[in-house]
This record gives C-alpha cells, structure tokens and sequence, in this order.
C-alpha cells in the first residue's frame, strides 16, 4: 500500500514539475480569456484559394500548414504595466525555448521578430512577435505538419495568390485604432 502511495505522489509531483515549465501555448491557453487579450484561432480555409492553381510543391506546403493562432494584447492607459510584463514574459518564452531566430526588425518601441521551433529540414511552429509601444503586441504561432523550410517559402506565394477570408480576422481588425 505504502509503495502504491509513494508511486502515486511521485507521478504527480513529476506531472506538476513538467507542467510548471513556461511555454508559448500554455502561454495562449492562460491569457486567451483575459480582457487584455484577443485570440483567434485560424485555420487554413483562410486563405480562400482554388487548390487547382496550385504546383504540387505548393499544395504539398498547403497541406503542411496546419493552423493558425493569434494572441493579441490590445495597450491603452490603464494596461500600461500590465503590457510592459507580459511583453518581457513572452521575450522571456521565446528565449528560453528552443525557438531558432529567423529574422528581427525594429527598434525598442517597435518590431517584429520571426523565430521557429524546429530543425533545418522540418519546422514544428512558426512564430511572429510583433510590438508596438503605441498599440500593443502581438504573437502569432504557425503550426504545421511536417513543414520544411521550403514549405514556408511557398506558404508565401500561397498568401499572394489567396483571397483571405477577412471575416475569421474580425476581432483583430476591430482592435485597431481608428483612422480619424
């Protein structure tokens, strides 16, 4: 009995250790309810577009892309600390991790920085982090499914010959400032 006892705390012990870890989608899941936020979630349908225009290298990458999330903190003067926080939290995530910087653009107030979760040859996540002293940040994760780095380039070709159903995006457009 004592050793069922002894098993039985040492899995839970081990199951709270490994859960304790900060990640980006545990990240997404605890603030996706938080007034701060807006989440969305995107699946691929976004893109609209007749799979008969594609080349097989680019219905291949199509396939690979699997979704689509967005977190999204929307800054305005009572949030201004809570922003600074969870602005180093997530600089925090994606530091820690095994995120691979891809590219970086910006200057302190403002930014964006492309990273991937992966290996050369097969990326598990995609990530953005834009930021903006003015509007907020925002992270956006791209999963896929067995996607290779070429996959991501044709992604991009796929986007220019897309006619992206706007209405999934509707909670990201109406966080944007209005032009007066």
């Amino acid at each position: 009995m004592k050793t069922k006892i002894f098993l039985l705390s040492f899995a839970c012990l081990l199951l709270v250790n490994c859960n304790s870890k900060p990640s980006l989608q545990k990240y997404f899941v605890s603030h996706s309810e938080d007034s701060n936020f807006i989440s969305v979630d995107i699946s691929p349908s976004i893109l609209n577009i007749d799979k008969k225009l594609l080349s097989d290298e680019e219905q291949r990458a199509l396939r690979s892309f699997d979704k689509m999330n967005i977190l999204a903190f929307e800054l305005h003067e009572r949030n201004n600390s809570v922003y600074e926080t969870e602005k180093e939290t997530v600089q925090k995530i994606l530091d820690a991790e095994n995120y691979n910087l891809l590219m970086k653009y910006g200057s302190g107030k403002q930014g964006v920085a492309v990273s991937y979760l992966g290996t050369d040859e097969k990326v598990d996540e995609i990530v953005v982090f834009a930021k903006s002293a003015e509007t907020g940040f925002a992270v956006v994760r791209i999963l896929g499914n067995e996607m290779t780095p070429t996959d991501m380039m044709h992604l991009i070709v796929i986007l220019q010959k897309s006619k992206i159903d706007l209405e999934q995006l509707k909670p990201l457009q109406e966080m944007m400032p209005k032009k007066q």
